[in-house]
């Protein structure tokens, strides 16, 4: 689940040790096992309200707790935002349609610390073009960024690298929602913007944990929220597609704790 996009460079980054890592790769693996675990429900006339159950009952079972139900008043177990929606769409009666893309963004709380995950999904066979275009660029925008995590680079290090490649697909980079702190708090600072300038914003340093999770629009980068008070969409009704790690940074570089154990990666998943 993103954060609200603020910057917050001077408040205090908190610096895990190698306990709280330890912790991550748990609660980040459950994360990842539970976005493999969904992807064969999600195809043509699947219910987003099914789809939340499996995935709460699913954490359930795994002795955890999803941490988006009932944050900030939330009122579902994840985040399943469809085609023009950007974030935060909540499930329910929406059935899934041949050809939608769809984001699934899933915070499993497992002993008490947040492993914070989505991927894109593909609905069926017959998916636009453009539309897979727009996967397949903002899941190497993700990569792009998270090849950028390393001590003594900067946050604006990881927006420029994302910015840079989406644009240069003639995509836009959403402003309003950013990556963010987490571990034993769902959102803690540093705000990570997905666009930025070269050695610009906080300095990376190792025992940080932080989301990359970039939104890019096929047309443009502005967002509404609707009146529901979550469900974020593109003003222009353009699709959007997001893909989110969870990461933590090394005395050398960076450690992904939200990796997929089926090796999915970005779709079609085989």
């Amino acid at each position: 689940m993103q954060d609200d996009a603020h910057h917050d460079e001077n408040s205090a980054v908190e610096i895990h040790g190698p306990e709280a890592f330890a912790a991550m790769r748990k609660a980040g693996k459950l994360a990842a096992e539970l976005l493999d675990y969904i992807t064969p429900f999600v195809v043509p006339g699947a219910r987003t309200g099914d789809i939340d159950d499996l995935c709460d009952a699913f954490t359930r079972e795994h002795g955890a707790v999803s941490a988006p139900l009932g944050y900030r008043g939330y009122p579902r177990a994840v985040c399943i935002s469809a085609n023009h929606v950007v974030c935060h769409g909540i499930p329910g009666d929406k059935k899934l349609e041949e050809g939608d893309i769809v984001n699934i963004d899933v915070t499993p709380k497992l002993e008490g610390w947040h492993g914070d995950s989505s991927r894109m999904y593909l609905v069926g066979d017959r998916i636009s073009l453009k539309a897979r275009r727009l996967v397949d660029v903002t899941y190497e925008c993700l990569m792009l960024g998270i090849e950028q995590v390393k001590p003594g680079n900067t946050l604006g290090d990881i927006g420029h690298a994302i910015q840079q490649h989406a644009e240069a697909a003639n995509f836009s980079i959403v402003r309003d929602f950013c990556g963010h702190g987490t571990g034993q708090t769902f959102h803690t600072p540093p705000s990570v913007l997905h666009y930025g300038k070269p050695g610009e914003g906080l300095t990376i340093k190792p025992g940080m944990i932080f989301t990359i999770e970039p939104m890019l629009n096929a047309g443009k980068y502005d967002v509404k929220v609707l009146a529901d008070g979550w469900t974020a969409v593109t003003k222009d009704k353009s699709l959007s597609a997001q893909f989110e790690h969870t990461i933590g940074v090394t005395d050398t570089g960076v450690e992904i704790f939200t990796l997929s154990p089926k090796g999915y990666t970005k779709p079609p998943y085989i």
